[in-house]
């Protein structure tokens, strides 16, 4: 019998057309341009309209994901959106997503494991079509991040923007998703947290950072263990886009040189689970990745959440 392996076929993504600088920011809160850039690496943010929605931002990423993979709408039979900015309550982001793409026949859930979101749902699309559960699977990222944000707050209006990426999986008898790691420890559940009574983000920055930077460095490493592959073999980490200091003591800590990641943070902030599919789609459309390259995608969220994907795209 033939293995069968998930492979990502195509990428799209949206960014909103409002900018925000540093130095917009700086007329917000007491910080400035300089400090921005020297700790968190981010110069830009896109804001998303009040109008427009976590699911008006997937279908835009996703319509070009799909068209770029030469599907028709309705040739999609699972769609899985991760986002932590649901447009409601209910019905899930993916099923109005669903309806947006007149698709009649896909199952549709959202997945919530914050900025490590897309990982797991691509863990998720991994199995459903390596089980012969699902063909062809559109896995997206979007996140209306800014609507969480408290915008006096100086720890944490500088760090997120808005944005949606996304990417087909189809079916595939050639190697694509190689090696899958996710995890989770809710005893860090208050130190990166939204308050419920205000409906803000709540940060402990310095606990994050130290977590981060020492969980996402093992993952790394036990990702490549249960491969065949080695730190030299990769081609790109294309990390979440939290914080350029946090990313350049990850690819430190696996001792890969900074010049095979792809970074975004400087233009995207943090985008939380549509981080990872905005770099890769980046990536693509720059000429910087390459079909046959061996890619690691790193990420960690609140919860605390994390995990990994080992491909070949």
């Amino acid at each position: 019998m033939t293995d069968l392996y998930s492979k990502i076929v195509s990428t799209g993504s949206y960014l909103p057309q409002k900018i925000y600088t540093n130095h917009d920011i700086e007329k917000l809160v007491d910080t400035s341009h300089d400090w921005i850039v020297e700790r968190t690496g981010i110069i830009s943010r896109h804001i998303a309209d009040e109008n427009e929605s976590s699911v008006d931002m997937a279908y835009e990423a996703s319509c070009k994901a799909i068209e770029r993979s030469n599907l028709k709408n309705n040739d999609i039979d699972l769609i899985l959106v991760a986002t932590t900015t649901p447009e409601r309550k209910f019905p899930s982001t993916a099923v109005l997503l669903q309806s947006l793409l007149n698709n009649n026949k896909a199952s549709a859930f959202d997945v919530n494991a914050a900025c490590t979101g897309f990982i797991y749902a691509l863990d998720i699309a991994d199995k459903y079509i390596k089980g012969g559960f699902a063909k062809n699977v559109l896995v997206v990222g979007t996140e209306k991040i800014t609507s969480l944000i408290d915008w006096s707050d100086r720890n944490t209006c500088v760090l997120f923007g808005d944005g949606a990426g996304a990417v087909i999986l189809t079916a595939s008898q050639t190697p694509g998703l190689i090696s899958n790691t996710i995890g989770s420890d809710g005893s860090y559940k208050d130190l990166l947290t939204v308050n419920t009574d205000t409906e803000v983000i709540e940060m402990r920055g310095n606990d994050v950072f130290k977590i981060a930077v020492n969980t996402m460095g093992k993952l790394a490493k036990k990702t490549l263990e249960n491969s065949d592959y080695s730190v030299n073999n990769i081609d790109w980490l294309i990390p979440h886009q939290a914080n350029s200091r946090i990313i350049k003591a990850v690819a430190k800590k696996i001792n890969l040189s900074e010049d095979k990641i792809i970074m975004t943070v400087d233009k995207h902030g943090n985008t939380s689970a549509a981080s990872i599919p905005l770099a890769l789609d980046y990536g693509v459309n720059t000429g910087m990745v390459k079909k046959d390259h061996l890619i690691i995608f790193e990420a960690f969220g609140a919860g605390f959440t994390w995990g990994s994907t080992l491909l070949k795209f």
